[in-house]
């Protein structure tokens, strides 16, 4: 069983101390930043826009993996590429023409993400799964942090993950939300291959520890 990258997300930082923060994470064994990027509209919150990305991108020394949990997405593509964007992930439940979308996020030089709601069934992306980097599972219901995890995510995991099999291709499961040490190694087993975690990690008394931990998971 591979390690998983471990992408905390900076939804759940204190952001009085955002630079200690993100220096934290980079002498973690995370993977990746994960920035939830909200506009009020798709989802009931709003959270940070391009200048703060701009700061988090001069501190980090990792990817940038940012969610976008907004309408109409395809008018920002290059705007987060520039303000620092590595992995763009959209949302299938608002984006019309999928497949323009992706390779637009491609032809800007990121990774391509496509994120999935709770009540959304992974084979809506039997068409498209070899064009995508990655899938986001979300297993909360999009727009805050500390949501209790939806454990019929493992099953949505596990049917995703034969798809990908069957397609030949190296797309990347990425599962977000309520994710913590309880449920990280059926997680993997189930085939993600990035864990997103927020208050488990930022609220913990030694997130460093924390993020190994969630790593290390073993069978």
């Amino acid at each position: 069983m591979e390690k998983p990258i471990i992408a905390p997300s900076l939804l759940s930082a204190d952001f009085l101390e955002l630079g200690k923060e993100i220096e934290m994470i980079n002498a973690s064994e995370a993977g990746w930043f994960h920035l939830d990027i909200m506009d009020g509209k798709f989802v009931p919150n709003i959270t940070f826009g391009f200048p703060v990305i701009k700061q988090i991108k001069s501190l980090a020394k990792k990817p940038l993996d940012v969610h976008l949990m907004i309408e109409q997405p395809e008018r920002y593509i290059a705007d987060f590429q520039q303000a620092g964007a590595d992995i763009l992930t959209v949302h299938y439940e608002v984006v019309n023409h999928l497949h323009r979308v992706i390779y637009a996020i491609k032809e800007n030089g990121m990774k391509a993400g496509v994120a999935l709601n709770p009540h959304t069934p992974v084979e809506c992306l039997q068409d498209i799964i070899r064009d995508v980097d990655m899938v986001l599972i979300m297993s909360v219901n999009p727009g805050f942090g500390g949501q209790k995890f939806i454990s019929q995510s493992l099953a949505k995991i596990a049917r995703l993950k034969e798809m990908i099999v069957d397609a030949q291709t190296q797309t990347l499961i990425e599962v977000d939300g309520g994710v913590d040490s309880s449920n990280a190694i059926d997680l993997v087993l189930a085939g993600a291959d990035v864990l997103v975690s927020g208050s488990f990690v930022f609220k913990s008394e030694n997130p460093q520890e924390t993020i190994k931990n969630l790593k290390a998971v073993k069978e």
